[in-house]
């Protein structure tokens, strides 16, 4: 199987950094990973939260294919449920327009943050989450500009018209989200950086399921996942540190922000937060090259797809780059 290498960016601030800092970096980040042959580079979305700076998907994306080529540029993902699925077509459709054949759309269900949070992105408006499936199913039809005769807003079209339209994707970690990606036949993207449990049953129900559409004519998949790679084993183990007690923040309701490595080894922690951060690995890929190759490989051919979009969530920028060097090194090198 032929692995394709790609890129989720939450655009994560280390502590002592700036959140502007921290969206440069992101372009930087973007910009060498085209240079070492990665195939697409999606940013995530994320509100309230001193730890990640990417809130609008949507402007981040122009921003990075400015500044690139050819690397694909996209959402991992919307949380289509705070907005209107037509916004979100045109918003789209404008990238297309600018970047044509570069633009991805990756959708999720996530309420984007807490309770409050998330009814100040809608200004109040209670939009239930199980609106997500009639959602998506508008957004396609804005995409291919053929709402049915009789649905509510029949007769708007969203503009601008393009020749062709974004690759259309849907989030998931569970049968529930491979299930709407199959129904409205669009890529499914796994989160395994997430909980990798339900894998197995998530790839299934979408290739059961799968119904073509103009937009996406075969299931097509790809997973995301944590990865941390460095010349030595040991190093990466090191490297990581900083990456399991951000995760542990983060679960907590914690501080969000990226620790340093000397700040992780200055502290203690409890039993159940050993056994947490160790649980938190099975999210994970760490290793020298060569163990990230087999380890890439073979959940390749246990998931059956030929993508992984890598997340590397380290306090050390430089070291950030390298990692995804080595990944891409030892891919050529097999």
């Amino acid at each position: 199987m032929n692995l394709k290498l790609s890129v989720l960016d939450q655009s994560p601030i280390p502590k002592g950094q700036t959140a502007t800092q921290s969206l440069h970096d992101t372009i930087e980040l973007a910009k060498w990973t085209e240079q070492l042959g990665y195939h697409r580079y999606w940013v995530a979305e994320h509100h309230n939260t001193n730890g990640l700076a990417g809130s609008s998907p949507e402007i981040l994306i122009g921003q990075i294919a400015a500044a690139t080529d050819r690397i694909r540029v996209g959402s991992g993902g919307v949380l289509l449920p705070q907005y209107s699925p037509l916004k979100v077509a045109e918003q789209f459709r404008m990238l297309e327009a600018f970047y044509p054949g570069r633009i991805d759309l990756g959708l999720g269900r996530s309420p984007g943050g807490g309770k409050k949070t998330r009814t100040a992105l809608t200004d109040g408006y209670d939009k239930p989450l199980s609106s997500f499936s009639r959602q998506v199913k508008d957004l396609i039809h804005y995409l291919n500009d053929d709402l049915p005769k009789g649905h509510d807003y029949y007769g708007v079209h969203a503009r601008p018209d393009t020749p062709r339209q974004p690759e259309s994707w849907i989030l998931g970690l569970t049968e529930r989200g491979a299930k709407h990606a199959a129904v409205n036949g669009t890529g499914f993207t796994f989160g395994h950086f997430i909980n990798p449990d339900h894998a197995k049953e998530a790839f299934q129900a979408y290739r059961d399921r799968f119904k073509p559409s103009p937009l996406c004519p075969e299931p097509v998949t790809n997973a995301c996942i944590f990865v941390v790679c460095a010349e030595t084993e040991q190093e990466a183990e090191e490297l990581a540190l900083s990456q399991d007690l951000w995760l542990l923040q983060v679960e907590k309701g914690l501080e969000t922000r990226v620790p340093s490595v000397e700040e992780v080894k200055a502290m203690s922690f409890s039993e159940t937060e050993k056994v947490k951060m160790k649980a938190n690995r099975k999210r994970c890929i760490i290793g020298n090259p060569d163990q990230v190759y087999k380890q890439l490989t073979e959940l390749s051919s246990r998931y059956g797809t030929d993508e992984f979009l890598i997340i590397t969530n380290i306090f050390d920028f430089e070291k950030k780059k390298t990692s995804y060097k080595l990944i891409s090194d030892a891919f050529k090198t097999f």
